[in-house]
């Protein structure tokens, strides 16, 4: 967090002393940014917020933010179950690029509220894991618990290909064409694919 961001107490239920908070104005207002690659330390952040949050107000949507070039498909899969966990609407909004697991992100916002702006840009690809490491111990090989590691990845990326598929207007077949290579679109592609369910509407009407 930035120096000089506010904060403020919370006591957790049944600790004797309060916490202090990290929270700015942005966030008072529930307005959320993700703009960098999805990974432990940001999707913990925004989670953390969107939950601290509805357990302060649960009738105020969040709008989040996204430009974003994709990023690990663990920590993107626990931001978007907590997108669907909290009780407010998240409103997911794509300002520059939402890629892979961004993009991911952006179909997780509530339906008939997930925007591109005109010149925003979306790209569907197979998202990034970040298991794989070579076993020292037996010559630089891969050892039997990364085969299983591989195994639960695929179970994942099964389960992303399974969102995509619930969440837009995507033929099976065609989404998996698509996650085998980098598959730009426009907003209106993005509308049009059902990824997003408007296309530059006025900030006024927005908020």
């Amino acid at each position: 967090m930035p120096i000089g961001v506010p904060k403020v107490p919370f006591r957790i239920p049944g600790d004797e002393d309060a916490t202090w908070v990290d929270l700015n104005r942005l966030y008072r207002e529930r307005f959320l940014f993700l703009g960098q690659e999805v990974d432990d330390e940001i999707s913990n952040q925004l989670a953390g917020l969107m939950v601290y949050l509805s357990i302060e107000d649960e009738t105020r949507d969040f709008f989040l933010f996204i430009n974003s070039p994709g990023g690990f498909i663990v920590p993107g899969v626990f931001l978007f179950d907590t997108m669907q966990l909290v009780g407010p609407y998240v409103h997911t909004i794509c300002i520059g690029i939402a890629a892979s697991m961004g993009s991911f992100i952006l179909v997780g916002g509530e339906i008939t509220k997930r925007i591109a702006l005109p010149y925003a840009r979306v790209m569907l690809h197979q998202p990034a894991g970040s298991y794989f490491e070579e076993d020292e111990d037996d010559g630089g090989g891969y050892s039997c618990e990364t085969f299983n590691e591989l195994e639960e990845l695929c179970q994942l990326h099964q389960d992303v290909i399974n969102v995509y598929r619930q969440r837009t207007k995507i033929p099976l077949e065609i989404l998996v064409l698509k996650m085998e290579r980098d598959a730009f679109m426009s907003a209106e592609e993005a509308q049009i694919h059902g990824i997003v369910d408007l296309v530059g509407i006025e900030m006024d009407d927005l908020f």
